[in-house]
């Protein structure tokens, strides 16, 4: 058994069993690809994959088997190199990165600015995608990093560490009657009038519609998007009253747009980090988590990350006190 059949076997599985794609990808040939698979079930004596004809039609149960632990072993061939590269101070690398909309448009273009400029040699990459997306990229080994808000069970393989809270504001235009309105929002009143808001996850239920639900309550979600800048410009064409994150709200948005606080009115979320529980982390890499939340000291970040399950992580954790963010809106909600 080698480490190119390895190599070659998690190509093929994350081209989707196909060997012309795999090979491309990995600057071999097909028949190349196909000889090694053949070596190393030959090796094993196990078949890896049933097959129609010369083409792969699907994983067998045995394969599944070898398919995770070879990712293990893969893994564990990174971490040596990365060990290596900095024990020589290397400031070279890689760093990939899958977070959502809200956090590659409205919190992170800061962080990596600042991270290039530390780090020019560091080549970065920026997945944007849904958590399900996300968990896929995860999945198939393509990111260092996972960002995201809530759906922590999607999540259960990996080190999480919450980095912020934040709340929900409903945004309307400044002429809508609900701008004027001087007592403090509540649901009953945001389910009078057509929402427009984020993209409802196709895994767990809603915490939107079950802060709705517990009141007896059924809101009418007139459109949704994953992208809170198409959300507010359906906002400004008058369709109907926006519900997004705090930090979404941008100074620019106070021209037209007035953000209600509605703090209490669905449940707080916290946005976290996440990484494979046996990657080691590079010294650039621990660096971007502390850019990112400046609460964490490198020493916190290394001893979270040399922790075997997720609750050890959540008691070292249990005292950190996370910042509370928040967009323009927030001078403006306090006063609401």
């Amino acid at each position: 058994m080698t480490l190119k059949q390895l190599k070659y076997l998690i190509g093929v599985v994350d081209s989707g069993l196909n060997i012309t794609s795999a090979a491309e990808r990995l600057f071999t040939s097909q028949p190349g690809i196909s000889k090694q698979l053949k070596q190393l079930e030959a090796e094993l004596g196990v078949q890896l994959f049933t097959r129609r004809g010369k083409s792969l039609a699907a994983i067998t149960p045995a394969g599944r088997e070898v398919i995770a632990r070879a990712r293990k072993i893969l893994r564990e061939v990174e971490n040596i190199s990365s060990v290596a590269s900095d024990l020589t101070d290397e400031q070279e690398g890689t760093l990939s990165i899958a977070t959502t909309h809200t956090q590659a448009r409205y919190v992170l273009p800061d962080v990596i600015k600042e991270f290039r400029r530390r780090y020019p040699k560091v080549s970065l990459e920026l997945h944007q995608g849904t958590s399900e997306q996300i968990l896929e990229l995860v999945n198939q080994n393509k990111v260092d990093f996972a960002i995201a808000t809530g759906s922590q069970h999607l999540f259960r393989h990996l080190t999480l560490l919450p980095i912020y809270r934040w709340h929900r504001i409903a945004l309307v235009p400044r002429q809508h009657a609900l701008a004027r309105q001087k007592k403090r929002l509540d649901l009953e009143t945001l389910a009078e009038h057509p929402l427009v808001t984020y993209v409802f996850s196709l895994t767990g239920e809603s915490s939107f519609k079950r802060a709705f639900h517990d009141l007896g309550l059924e809101p009418r979600v007139v459109f949704t998007a994953r992208d809170a800048d198409i959300i507010k410009t359906y906002v400004r064409m008058g369709m109907g009253v926006g519900v997004i994150a705090s930090m979404a709200y941008e100074c620019r948005d106070q021209e037209d747009l007035k953000a209600i606080n509605a703090e209490g009115l669905f449940p707080e979320v916290t946005t976290w980090l996440g990484f494979p529980r046996d990657m080691v982390l590079r010294g650039y890499m621990t660096d971007f988590i502390h850019l990112f939340a400046p609460h964490y000291s490198a020493h916190a970040i290394r001893d979270a990350a040399a922790l075997s399950t997720q609750d050890e992580v959540d008691t070292l954790l249990g005292e950190m006190v996370l910042p509370v963010r928040g967009g323009c809106e927030q001078d403006e909600a306090a006063a609401a």
